[in-house]
């Protein structure tokens, strides 16, 4: 079990290394890094120019207790998006270039995406 696993993830760098290669976020388009684990999501915007993290949120930031009805890591993971999007308008941040990390853009990256627009993040 543990070496499909293995195998599952390095598949999954090879995908995040294509989508780097055409990918690149400036100070005033920062690049949205999404990383999902079994438990967590987490999101950051990055300046690829100077290197530098500018913010970043997650699902432990959120936290499932101040999700109402809570009903499932969706809904963490747009309550994460959402969050994200409130400090990059702070930063003066309104475009990014999204970054899905070779995740396929459904279920919990879709949702993250959905409330980072709704945040008010245009990408």
């Amino acid at each position: 079990m543990r070496r499909s696993s293995e195998n599952k993830n390095s598949r999954r760098q090879i995908r995040h290394a294509r989508v780097r290669a055409r990918v690149s976020g400036t100070k005033e388009k920062p690049r949205l890094s999404v990383f999902r684990s079994l438990r967590n999501i987490t999101v950051q915007l990055i300046d690829d120019t100077a290197s530098k993290t500018l913010c970043q949120s997650g699902g432990k930031e959120v936290g499932k207790e101040k999700v109402e009805n809570y009903s499932g890591k969706c809904a963490v993971a747009y309550l994460a998006g959402k969050k994200l999007a409130e400090k990059a308008k702070a930063l003066g941040v309104t475009k990014a270039v999204f970054d899905r990390g070779g995740y396929q853009y459904h279920g919990r990256v879709a949702a993250l995406a959905a409330g980072a627009r709704d945040g008010g993040l245009e990408f």
